[in-house]
């Protein structure tokens, strides 16, 4: 089962390459933790402040190529964490069907930052990470 959830926090700390997003529940109360580089939280807090630069970056670029092979982005989704890493899938509807692409958490979540897609959470995920 997946949960809806939310980018609750990002905590930037610029003398470290360790950057932390939080998600939590969007109508619970478990949140975790997600440890992420400095780009991809750069990239992140850019378009919550609806900073567009001048030229586009990585997640532009691919919400870009995705809307004009007239696919959207469905879903995005933090889908198991295994041994301390967690994993996630960018689900995408193109031509009634729905392709599901593997991604690091932060890629996925810039990505969905940029073209506002949903986040979810699979149920034990939350479950391991709160351990």
């Amino acid at each position: 089962m997946e949960l809806e959830a939310e980018l609750s926090r990002i905590i930037i700390n610029e003398m470290s390459d360790q950057q932390v997003i939080v998600l939590k529940e969007r109508h619970g109360e478990r949140s975790f933790p997600i440890v992420i580089g400095i780009v991809e939280i750069f990239a992140i807090d850019r378009r919550l402040k609806g900073i567009k630069p001048a030229r586009p970056m990585t997640h532009d670029l691919l919400a870009d190529v995705i809307e004009n092979l007239d696919a959207r982005i469905e879903k995005i989704v933090i889908s198991d964490l295994r041994h301390h890493v967690f994993y996630a899938r960018i689900h995408l509807g193109l031509n009634g069907r729905t392709i599901e692409i593997d991604s690091r958490p932060s890629d996925a979540i810039a990505l969905g930052v940029a073209t506002s897609a949903p986040i979810f959470v699979a149920d034990h995920v939350f479950e391991q990470a709160a351990q």
